[in-house]
C-alpha cells in the first residue's frame, strides 16, 4: 500500500460514516479514527491515523510539583498569534528538494497559499507540502532530515 492509497483510504473514511476503519494484512497494519461517525465533518478536520508496530512502553514520571511560568510559556503565549502549517502525513521532513538545491523558505520568507514549503519523505514518495495561507515564515519548528508524526507543527506562519 503506497502513500496515495492510504491518503485516499483517509478521504473515503472521512466521507463515510463510520467512526473506525482497521486495514491489516501480513506485514501492515493500520486503524483511521473519525470523529463520531455520521457526524458532519468539516473541511478543517482529518481523521487520526494510528500505525501500530512493536514498540517498548514508556512511561512518563508523574510530577506532583505545581507548574511555575517559564519564559519558554511566554514565548508560547506570543506564539497563538501565528498560525502553524502542521504536517499531513508521518515521513522525513526536507527543507530542500534535493541536497544540491537551495531550501524552500527560510525564517522571514513570505509564502502564500499554494507554495512548496517543505517535502516528507514516506515510504520512498517525495510528498511536496504546500502551504495553505499567506504571510511570512516566523519559525522553521522541525530540523531538516528529521522524522516527524501526523499533525506535528512544522512551522510558524504571521498572518499579518
Amino acid at each position: 500500500m503506497d502513500i496515495k492509497d492510504i491518503q485516499n483510504l483517509i478521504k473515503f473514511v472521512s466521507k463515510a460514516e463510520v467512526s473506525e476503519v482497521k486495514y491489516k494484512t501480513k506485514d501492515f497494519e493500520i486503524t483511521i479514527k473519525t470523529p463520531l461517525g455520521g457526524n458532519d465533518v468539516s473541511y478543517m478536520q482529518q481523521p487520526a491515523v494510528y500505525h501500530t508496530a512493536p514498540q517498548p512502553a514508556a512511561s512518563a514520571p508523574v510530577s506532583s510539583a505545581p507548574a511555575a511560568t517559564t519564559p519558554a510559556d511566554v514565548a508560547a503565549d506570543d506564539d497563538s498569534k501565528f498560525v502553524t502549517i502542521k504536517s499531513p502525513m508521518i515521513g522525513t521532513f526536507y527543507r530542500k528538494p534535493s541536497p544540491d538545491k537551495d531550501v524552500f523558505v527560510n525564517v522571514g520568507d513570505e509564502v502564500s497559499n499554494g507554495k512548496v514549503v517543505c517535502v516528507i519523505e514516506a515510504m520512498k514518495l517525495f510528498n511536496q507540502i504546500e502551504s495553505e495561507i499567506s504571510g511570512k515564515i516566523v519559525k522553521i519548528l522541525v530540523d531538516d532530515a528529521t522524522p516527524v508524526e501526523y499533525d506535528q507543527p512544522l512551522f510558524l506562519v504571521d498572518p499579518s
